[in-house]
This record gives structure tokens, C-alpha cells and sequence, in this order.
């Protein structure tokens, strides 16, 4: 899954928060980027930061509602791009990390 943000500040706490929360086994945080995207009607250039997160597609829509919920933008890119294959350990991590820990 990723979304981006206009600062490094917002993306260091939202991979914080994310995986603190156990919403993703790792974040990752890219940038700066070069953005160009439509917006009001004009075409827009902004440096932003790429956050990735690793989480199995189960848990899609729980990440989705808490970036909604703490992010800054009006309308933030919240994407899940499939995993169609990965090494199984790997994989298994990420399952393990993501489940609620008592």
C-alpha cells in the first residue's frame, strides 16, 4: 500500500504510527519525489515523500481508514498494489507483525 505526503515530518510519523499500530510489518519512507498531478482544475508540481507499507491484503481497509483519519491532504493517494509473489519467510513476517499482539 502507499500515499504520499508534502513533508518528511508527516511521513516519518504516519510509518511511526503505522506500524506501532500493527497496521503494516514495515514502512518505508521515499523521498523527496517529483509529484505532477491534476488539482483545481490546473496542473500541479509538488515535491512530496512515498510512504510504503507492507501489510497482507486482509488488512487493507484498517490501514486505509486510519490514514484517512491523521493525514493532511483533502483527498490522499491511499493505493494497495498486489503482492504477487514475495519469499515466504518474508511473507510470513509480515503476516506475524501485522496481528494484534496481547
Amino acid at each position: 500500500m502507499q500515499t504520499t505526503t508534502d513533508s518528511r515530518a508527516e511521513a516519518m510519523e504516519l510509518s511511526r504510527a503505522v506500524v506501532e499500530a500493527r497496521l503494516a510489518a514495515c514502512a518505508q519512507v521515499c523521498g523527496p519525489i517529483a509529484s505532477t498531478y491534476w488539482w483545481d482544475s490546473a496542473v500541479q508540481r509538488e515535491e512530496e515523500w512515498l510512504l510504503l507499507f507492507k501489510l497482507p491484503a486482509d488488512r487493507y481497509q484498517e490501514l486505509a481508514d486510519f490514514l484517512n483519519e491523521r493525514h493532511s491532504y483533502d483527498e490522499p493517494e491511499i493505493i494497495a498494489l498486489p503482492i504477487v509473489d514475495g519469499s515466504a519467510p518474508y511473507l510470513d513476517w509480515v503476516r506475524e507483525e501485522t496481528r494484534a499482539k496481547g
